[in-house]
């Protein structure tokens, strides 16, 4: 008589279902856990949408208070002009027009009219138009990435810095005058100032003696790598002319019979090729002094000129309007919330009295 054997389970099957209620259990965790974010952040949103809805008529008051305001003091306020220059400066007078232009607009700042007309030689009445003067660097990536290649070109390749160099720690102590050109920011009441003081501002820099000298030394140096480029270009030229000779003469030696060593052609090709590369090599010096003349020609380059008016000012976000409604609806809201945090704290307080 035979008896019915127990089935075996395989011990294969017995992993993979504990695998698989594993990753069961884990999704529903975490879908547990995204459905609780969801409905916490619905929760917040309603009591933010009740606490709108409670306080409503306050906020909408106090909007409309400092849209009041603002208003009367935007048809009271003067217009405003913005004009701007952007420059390039040289030979590290940067600081120097930083100073100068944060020194003019402390006095705007301060309304010294009488110290700004004389500092910009304006009248009195024209300096106390002046309401702002900042200067900022501009640049873009490419420039950004030029001024890492000349940074890095000029640092000691055998000492090994330029290993210990990198672009993202370049970039985070790259401060904005570092930057290539600057933008002259100008902000007055009169459309008219801005162009009348550019050339006090580019003077106050060009008149410095440091910067002078500079400028002169800088001039000398060109000069003479110029004369030295126009010497060597003699020299290869006269060379390129000897072994023009030189090969005149060995292929005559050739047609009358004469035998020519191979190991002289192959060297005479190769002094020939390295003359074309020299030649080469010094035309790019030249093109690279050309523009290193036109760039230092100035103690501060102009790159654009204040316009012959300013621009009027506009942009909502600049207005009294916009920042007296703003400003009146926020410090609503800052009160409301203290209350509100006020109320909750004493009936937290009477909850734990009466435990």
């Amino acid at each position: 008589m035979s008896k019915d054997l127990p089935t075996q389970q395989n011990p294969d099957e017995i992993d993979l279902g504990q695998i698989f209620k594993l990753i069961g259990n884990a999704f529903d965790r975490f879908y547990k856990f995204i459905k609780t974010i969801f409905v916490n952040l619905f929760h917040l949103l309603m009591g933010v949408l009740l606490f709108v809805k409670n306080h409503f008529i306050k906020l909408a008051i106090a909007g409309v208070l400092g849209l009041g305001l603002g208003y009367f003091l935007d048809v009271k306020t003067p217009a405003t002009y913005e004009s701007k220059m952007i420059v390039e400066p040289n030979f590290n007078s940067v600081q120097q027009l930083y100073n100068n232009i944060n020194y003019y607009n402390e006095l705007a700042v301060a309304q010294d009219s009488i110290a700004l007309s004389s500092t910009l030689e304006l009248s009195k009445a024209e300096a106390a138009s002046i309401k702002e003067i900042t200067v900022n660097g501009f640049t873009d990536e490419n420039q950004k990435i030029k001024q890492f290649n000349d940074f890095i070109k000029s640092l000691d390749s055998l000492s090994g810095t330029r290993q210990l160099v990198s672009y993202e720690a370049y970039l985070k102590n790259l401060k904005q005058y570092n930057s290539k050109f600057h933008e002259i920011v100008f902000i007055a009441t009169n459309p008219n100032v801005a162009v009348k003081v550019q050339d006090q501002i580019i003077n106050s820099i060009i008149k410095n003696n440091y910067f002078k000298t500079q400028q002169f030394v800088s001039k000398k140096n060109i000069e003479l790598k110029d004369a030295v480029y126009k010497k060597q270009l003699k020299e290869v030229d006269t060379l390129q002319q000897l072994y023009k000779n030189l090969a005149i003469i060995e292929a005559k030696k050739q047609v009358s019979g004469t035998n020519i060593s191979l190991a002289d052609k192959t060297t005479s090709n190769n002094e020939g090729l390295a003359l074309i590369n020299k030649l080469d090599q010094i035309k790019d010096q030249q093109i690279d002094l050309n523009n290193e003349r036109a760039t230092k020609e100035n103690i501060i380059n102009v790159i654009s000129n204040f316009p012959s008016l300013g621009v009027k000012s506009s942009g909502i976000f600049k207005t009294n309007k916009f920042m007296f409604f703003i400003s009146f609806i926020g410090l609503t809201l800052f009160i409301l919330i203290l209350l509100e945090l006020n109320s909750y704290l004493k009936k937290y307080q009477q909850s734990r009295e009466n435990v």
